[in-house]
């Protein structure tokens, strides 16, 4: 069995290079990252977790093309930020009331025993909430239920659909948007 020995670059040379390294492609990351992203702080994040990982390597010396792992890199880091990305919900829809605060979710997950005002409210919101979905693209009430009301992650979804997961991201978020127009005056009316 032959024994393959590790050299191991010196951590003053290792910290030149990625020294030279961010002063070189920081401006140009973050040029490539912000457009892709939300905001400003969403796109350090990114950033600050790139210059992790190339910190972290071992083997710096032993990347060919720095530039293009860098870019590959990056563009796996927005990748996974929308994975990971919390998508909008219709759940988001909070009302206050001098007991505190409730969600719509609470509301519709309230039991029937809670008193006739929130039976009602829940039927309504149910009601209004299936007519809404009906408006929707078909594809877009797809992804809506199976996430929400089926509980699939939206990577099993894409998966299921053979769809890029930013796809189904962005079906979930329209149909939320949409959802969140149709229900404003239920909304309104529950603040009230």
């Amino acid at each position: 069995m032959e024994v393959v020995e590790k050299i191991t670059m010196p951590q003053k040379d290792k910290e030149s290079i990625i020294s030279q390294t961010v002063s070189s492609y920081g401006g140009k990351l973050m040029s490539y990252i912000r457009p892709k992203v939300k905001n400003t702080e969403d796109a350090e994040d990114i950033l600050q977790e790139v210059w992790y990982q190339f910190s972290s390597l071992t083997n710096i010396s032993e990347i060919v093309n720095v530039g293009g792992w860098l870019y590959r890199v990056t563009a796996n880091k927005i990748t996974d930020r929308y994975r990971k990305k919390k998508t909008e919900n219709l759940e988001d829809f909070v009302y206050e009331d001098e007991d505190g605060s409730f969600s719509i979710k609470d509301i519709l997950l309230m039991d029937e025993s809670a008193g006739p005002e929130v039976k009602m409210f829940q039927d309504e919101i149910w009601k209004k909430l299936f007519e809404a979905l009906d408006e929707l693209p078909e594809k877009q009430r797809l992804v809506y239920v199976e996430n929400e009301l089926n509980d699939k992650t939206l990577q099993e979804i894409a998966d299921e659909q053979g769809e890029n997961i930013k796809t189904i991201i962005s079906r979930k978020n329209y149909a939320v948007k949409h959802l969140r127009n149709r229900l404003r005056k239920l909304y309104e009316d529950l603040k009230s």
